[in-house]
């Protein structure tokens, strides 16, 4: 049977989930990961490659670069975007789901939890999956975002990146999964950072704290002081939030 043209809901959400996981500078319908979801749920790589650049222009980190996606769209797209956007926890544990099905495996077999060998079936295995599942979905967008670049020293490694919480983990369940509240850093500034030995100012720029200054010797300056007072570069999308910035300099900086 021909395939319908309207898209489903499960369909928008899938094609949101990569729009989030890939850089806006790679949507295009010969880039593989697109390729590979238009065969997973049966539509033409140039419908899928057309779906990505709608949701583009939903995208106010885009918006006010003065970048846009095509300038019409489907109602669905603005749904889907709205429901994300009003809890990213649910709806990226979803997508995965659905994403999941579409490919004809389990959850669980896209992820590794070979460092919990006798982890029993129950709400503890549910929990542990989602907390995993969610926590992958958190890093690919944000590496997305920046361009696979640590935002403080440009280091591209993908080894060496963390998505790095501007609000810690655990301080506030509900802007965990919030690609607003992360920072694509490598891992020496990742650790500082979550030590509050450095941190961004709400106008992106670079403070070291007087602590770390003090501990610095000739040899370990390098990594710090050059880029003190330094603007972060920037994601292509999902802007850091910048009340999300004032919490960590004022509650977690270490003056």
């Amino acid at each position: 049977m021909p395939r319908n043209p309207n898209w489903t809901r499960e369909e928008h959400i899938v094609a949101f989930n990569l729009y989030c996981k890939i850089p806006f500078t790679k949507i295009n319908e010969n880039y593989p990961p697109v390729v590979e979801l238009a065969n997973i749920i049966g539509r033409k790589k140039g419908a899928v490659s057309y779906k990505l650049a709608n949701f583009a222009r939903l995208d106010p980190a885009l918006k006010a670069r003065n970048v846009s996606g095509l300038t019409h769209g489907a109602k669905g797209e603005e749904i889907v975007w709205n429901e994300f956007h009003g809890n990213w926890d649910q709806l990226a544990f979803e997508s995965e789901q659905i994403l999941a099905r579409y490919k004809g495996v389990t959850l669980e077999s896209e992820i590794d939890l070979s460092d919990i060998p006798e982890l029993k079936e129950g709400k503890e295995r549910e929990a542990i999956v989602r907390t995993r599942v969610n926590q992958s979905f958190f890093r690919k967008t944000i590496l997305a975002s920046y361009n696979q670049a640590c935002c403080i020293t440009g280091v591209q490694s993908s080894e060496l990146l963390i998505a790095s919480h501007i609000i810690p983990w655990a301080a506030n369940e509900k802007e965990r999964m919030n690609p607003q509240n992360g920072l694509c850093l490598n891992a020496l500034h990742d650790k500082a950072f979550d030590k509050g030995l450095i941190t961004v100012t709400p106008d992106y720029r670079v403070k070291i704290s007087d602590q770390l200054k003090a501990k610095l010797n000739n040899e370990s300056e390098q990594f710090f002081l050059p880029y003190e007072n330094n603007t972060i570069v920037l994601p292509s999308r999902f802007a850091p939030n910048k009340e999300f910035l004032e919490y960590h300099s004022r509650e977690i900086f270490k003056k």
